[in-house]
């Protein structure tokens, strides 16, 4: 699927990002290089739902700066990172380099990356904040499906698409403003970035919310066996503003917290 117009866009300013998060305390780029046991905090929470990861081979789609993929060779992982960014490719192979911590990297947009790697892998992992800025789940189903081996495992943790739906600038009400099912995106444009101080010369972006049930169906349909599913009151981040650090680093609504999912996750298995 060639790169449209919105995409390019975003491509922009995931360009621009790079170096901000390269450098942000929250990315802990320092952190890989001077603790060989380090982990990202995503891929520290995510572990515990993984199968060993040892001697297997996994590729991380839309992989950013690799601070994950990094975190998953350090489980024992075969890894290779890819992502439509040559600039955060090139930031993750420092990052690589920088750790001691071997890992293969390509760019490629993420409808192209079955031709251009050519395999099949034990694992796909997608961490979260990815499947936000594709604007076709089904065609996104059938990439992951298509890099696995029979009875390979997909494993996904995503904001929830009900967060998603919520209108940020309202501190008092939970305001359902934005779509929930795929379709029209929604165009944003943010000077900053959620990691790191700076400012990003392209802010404009893009993005596109997936239902849950279109999601699943996508993977269903793409020839995956849903094993399990999780659903989550809580985020790693703040995702909306009337949400609260706990004394566990993880926010919540500051009333009625069962009342809203926050994040889920997905295990599947390639039958």
């Amino acid at each position: 699927m060639p790169l449209d117009d919105q995409r390019l866009t975003n491509l922009a300013n995931w360009d621009a990002r790079v170096d901000i998060h390269f450098q942000s305390e929250e990315y802990g780029v320092g952190r890989f290089k001077s603790d060989p046991s380090h982990l990202s905090d995503v891929v520290t929470f995510d572990r515990g739902k993984l199968p060993e990861l040892t001697g297997k081979r996994l590729v991380h789609l839309q992989c950013h700066i690799g601070t994950d993929t990094i975190s998953l060779a350090r489980l024992g992982a075969e890894v290779t990172g890819v992502d439509f960014s040559e600039k955060a490719i090139a930031a993750a192979r420092d990052l690589s380099e920088i750790s001691g911590t071997p890992a293969r990297f390509a760019v490629s947009e993420l409808y192209d990356v079955p031709d251009t790697l050519g395999e099949t892998f034990d694992l796909v992992y997608t961490g979260v904040g990815a499947i936000c800025w594709l604007p076709d789940i089904r065609g996104w189903a059938e990439v992951v499906a298509s890099l696995l081996e029979t009875g390979g495992v997909f494993y996904m943790r995503e904001g929830h698409p009900v967060l998603w739906t919520l209108d940020w600038d309202d501190p008092d009400r939970l305001i359902m403003e934005h779509p929930y099912f795929e379709g029209r995106p929604t165009e944003w444009e943010e000077s900053e970035t959620y990691a790191g101080i700076g400012e990003v010369s392209s802010p404009k972006t893009f993005d596109w919310n997936h239902g849950m049930g279109e999601t699943l169906t996508a993977l269903i349909d793409a020839g995956m066996r849903i094993d399990r599913v999780e659903e989550y009151d809580f985020c790693e981040w703040q995702g909306i503003a009337q949400m609260v650090k706990g004394d566990d680093g993880r926010y919540r609504l500051p009333d009625r917290p069962e009342r809203c999912p926050l994040m889920w996750s997905v295990l599947a298995t390639r039958v």
